[in-house]
């Protein structure tokens, strides 16, 4: 069937320099995502694969891929680094063009499987980022932890290099996503300290990240880490008064353990909230 979109383009005016998004209730009475676009719109489903395919009767590719290498979890085990530039990477065996599909190792990813999670985890970029606007929290983080698992089967199971590293570059943003929407949850909840929390944890993340690479230098040069430490500043001030004791007993407790880092960033904590540290 042909139709002129002009009408609903009309009626939904594009707005320079912002995402647009809105909910709207679809022929099948679910709910689904929809963002405006300089050329025209985009619509996502809510749950499962954005566009509401089942890809071999799985609610993804990637959940059909990993059921087929039984990968789990995601981020980067350091232990097992040991690759020249700081990368873990499996001993990958060589394919011919003309090989079947049936010969091939099913725990590897060949060029066609790489391309299709690729276009697949655009699909949920794509949703995260309106979930994001929508402030649905708890979507972005599924999202953005799902797409994390992505670029794992990619480093351990990709055939070729330029396939293992092909999405490696967003990880940190991926990452800081997550950390963020955590955030952002918690202070949903009303919950500044596990806002905190949460971006704590998504710096020492990147940091761990950027050492297991064997780039320790670039986390303080880091987009990210600024913005998750940019909205960390912002909430320390927040932090009710009855919270200086136990920050000053984490701080003696990190004197104690020689962790002068963490000594450091809590004594700057309790500063901002107006207390002061003898040591």
């Amino acid at each position: 069937m042909e139709r002129d979109l002009t009408e609903m383009l009309e009626e939904w005016p594009f707005e320079s320099g912002q995402i647009t998004v809105r909910v709207i209730q679809g022929l099948d009475s679910k709910p689904k995502i929809q963002v405006r676009l300089d050329l025209g719109l985009l619509q996502l489903s809510t749950e499962g694969r954005p566009d509401g395919k089942r890809p071999h009767g799985f609610d993804s590719m990637l959940d059909y891929f990993e059921s087929r290498v039984d990968t789990e979890g995601f981020g980067i085990d350091e232990s097992s680094i040991d690759d020249e530039d700081g990368e873990q990477f499996l001993e990958k065996p060589d394919f011919d063009d003309d090989d079947d599909e049936s010969s091939k190792d099913s725990r590897f990813l060949d060029a066609d499987d790489c391309r299709s999670l690729r276009e697949e985890a655009q699909q949920y970029y794509h949703r995260y980022i309106a979930m994001l606007v929508l402030e649905d929290y708890e979507a972005v983080v599924r999202d953005t932890s799902r797409n994390l698992r992505v670029l794992n089967l990619f480093r351990d199971h990709a055939i070729t290099r330029e396939d293992q590293l092909a999405m490696e570059s967003h990880r940190p943003y991926i990452m800081m996503m997550r950390a963020r929407s955590l955030a952002s949850q918690a202070l949903k909840a009303e919950e500044n300290k596990a806002a905190i929390l949460a971006i704590d944890e998504g710096l020492e993340a990147l940091k761990q990240y950027y050492e297991a690479v064997g780039q320790p230098d670039l986390f303080d040069e880091s987009g990210e880490v600024s913005m998750l430490r940019d909205m960390r500043d912002a909430l320390i001030p927040k932090l009710p008064v009855s919270q200086r004791a136990e920050l000053r007993q984490r701080l003696e407790a990190a004197i104690a353990s020689e962790n002068f880092e963490l000594a450091a960033i809590l004594r700057d904590e309790i500063r901002m909230l107006g207390g002061h540290s003898n040591n």
